[in-house]
């Protein structure tokens, strides 16, 4: 396997906008509206030229945000992404465009749209609002929250110990929970799922947990379905900005049926504070 080169920061870096200015997309002549110029780059391919979906997401979500910014003049946090993935994007160039739909004082609303060329590639609505850390945040009042050690242990499986091309390697590491990935033995089992994931030279961040929402095979490797599993609608809520540190990812499926899957996943970070819920539906390949 060929040597993964890290550079400093690679998923911050990953991110960057040039603001473009206000478009010819204006809707009325009242909105506030940013374009932003953007590099989709090609470490995050997960195979066949096809570009990781978290980490569409997190494209648009830090648009929305930055364009609140520059509006409001106030620095807000993605708490909800809910995306619509319409076309699969090639790396290279393309725009987000965003336009402020509610500005509030307690949560602000903004679209964002990835093009490329004049084709939009993918739709999303980010509500924006102040999240605190878990050692801000008061206890909550109730929880449920899946149990998982807060950092890999020994016999954890690096995804780049993998014998195949490994895609977000050069961007974040993730670690594998042995005994939920069966399909590495051949064997099935139920459609869940655990690991953890950290972004290499930084801390975990909220875009970054945005991210990390589809950061995990799809569970659907357990029950002997490999292949490409296209998302077809991905919501992101978060709960809290991560603390440094492992974030502890757990994926799971209620249902495989007709074609399509529903993916659930939760993450904590290092203190065991929620930080991210997601729900994504996606197109289930067919058995070969």
């Amino acid at each position: 396997m060929q040597p993964v080169s890290v550079t400093s920061a690679p998923f911050s870096g990953s991110l960057g906008l040039t603001p473009l200015g206000v478009g010819a997309h204006a809707r009325s002549a009242d909105a506030a509206l940013g374009e932003y110029q953007a590099d989709l780059d090609g470490q995050w391919d997960v195979g066949s030229g096809k570009l990781h979906g978290g980490y569409l997401l997190a494209l648009v979500a830090k648009a929305a945000v930055t364009g609140l910014a520059a509006d409001t003049d106030e620095s807000l946090d993605p708490v909800a992404v809910s995306a619509e993935f319409l076309a699969a994007p090639d790396p290279g160039p393309a725009r987000v465009r965003t336009q402020v739909l509610k500005r509030g004082r307690t949560v602000s609303v903004t679209r964002a749209e990835l093009y490329q060329g004049d084709r939009l590639m993918l739709h999303s609505t980010v509500t924006a609002g102040k999240l605190l850390t878990g050692a801000e945040a008061p206890a909550p009042v109730w929880a449920e929250l899946p149990e998982q050690p807060a950092e890999p242990p020994a016999d954890a499986i690096a995804t780049t110990d993998l014998d195949r091309t490994v895609p977000l390697a050069g961007a974040c590491e993730v670690r594998l929970d042995r005994p939920t990935v069966g399909y590495l033995r051949r064997e099935t089992g139920p459609p869940v799922i655990r690991g953890w994931a950290r972004p290499h030279g930084e801390q975990p961040d909220v875009l970054f947990a945005v991210m990390a929402s589809d950061i995990l095979p799809p569970v659907l490797f357990n029950v002997s379905r490999p292949g490409w599993s296209p998302t077809v609608q991905l919501t992101a809520l978060m709960r809290a900005r991560p603390a440094p540190g492992w974030l502890r990812v757990i994926t799971s499926s209620r249902q495989v049926a007709a074609g399509w899957f529903d993916e659930d996943c939760v993450i904590l970070d290092a203190t065991g504070t929620l930080i991210c819920q997601s729900r994504q539906l996606a197109l289930a390949p067919l058995n070969k």
